[in-house]
C-alpha cells in the first residue's frame, strides 16, 4: 500500500509540472478531507476517438452526505449531430443542447467544481477518457485526481462474502448498475441523465464505504 501511495504522489508530482495552464494549480491542493465528487457524463455515443459530450452531472459527497446543493449540471454543445439512437438513450436532442455551453468552457466550470477531490462514478473510466480529451489538450495532462469505481468497490463487497472455496479462480458477479442499487437497497432515480447518475452512484460509494469502512 505504501509502494502504491508513493506511486501515486510520484505521477502526481510529475503531471503537476507538465501543466499548463497556471490557473489550474489547484487541482494539485491537498484534497479537502472525506470529500469526493461523484461525477456522469452523456454522450453522443461510446467510441471515445469520434463521440462528444453532451451534458454533465456532478455532485460532492462530505463524508457519509450527498450535498445535492453542491452540485453542478451543464449542457455542452456538440460540434457534430447527435444520433436518433444516441437521443433514445438519454433523450437529450440537438434542440437541447443547442445553447449548451462550448466545450472548453463546460471543463473550465468543471474542474473548479471539482479542485482536488478524487472522482467516484459507475464506468468512470469511460466518463474520465470523454473529459480528458478536452481536457489533456487544454491543460497539457489529463484529469490528475484519484478515481474510485463504484463497480469495483462493489466486486470486492460481494467478493468478500463468497465462502473461501468460492473465491478461486474466475467470479463471475453481476455488476450491472441497476443490480449493484438493487442489492444495496438504494433508491432509483431515471437513469441516462447524467445528475441522476452521479447522485445514484454517490449513493452507492456512500453505502459501500460503510459496509466496508477499513478500505477508504
Amino acid at each position: 500500500m505504501k509502494s502504491m501511495n508513493l506511486w501515486g504522489n510520484l505521477q502526481r508530482k510529475w503531471l503537476s509540472r507538465q501543466l499548463r495552464v497556471p490557473e489550474f494549480s489547484f487541482l494539485f491542493d491537498d484534497p479537502p478531507p472525506n470529500e469526493w465528487v461523484s461525477l456522469d457524463c452523456e454522450t453522443t455515443g461510446l467510441d471515445v476517438r469520434k463521440d462528444e459530450i453532451i451534458s454533465i452531472g456532478a455532485v460532492r459527497i462530505v463524508g457519509n452526505h450527498i450535498m445535492t446543493s453542491q452540485r453542478l449540471e451543464l449542457l455542452v454543445r456538440p460540434e457534430r449531430g447527435i444520433s436518433a439512437e444516441s437521443i433514445r438513450i438519454h433523450r437529450l436532442r440537438e434542440q437541447d443542447v443547442a445553447q449548451g455551453l462550448p466545450v472548453q468552457e463546460a471543463m473550465r466550470q468543471l474542474l473548479h467544481f471539482i479542485g482536488s477531490r478524487p472522482l467516484v462514478g459507475y464506468f468512470l473510466e469511460f466518463d474520465v477518457a470523454m473529459l480528458n480529451q478536452t481536457v489533456q489538450p487544454m491543460l497539457g495532462i489529463p484529469l490528475p485526481q484519484p478515481q474510485i469505481e463504484v463497480s469495483a468497490l462493489y466486486h470486492d463487497y460481494k467478493f468478500h462474502q463468497l465462502p473461501p472455496s468460492h473465491q478461486q479462480g474466475n467470479v463471475n458477479l453481476d455488476l450491472r448498475f441497476s443490480t449493484v442499487m438493487k442489492d444495496l437497497n438504494l433508491p432509483v432515480r431515471d437513469a441516462h441523465d447524467a445528475l441522476n447518475d452521479a447522485v445514484m452512484a454517490a449513493l452507492a460509494f456512500v453505502k459501500l464505504r460503510n459496509l466496508r469502512p477499513a478500505r477508504h
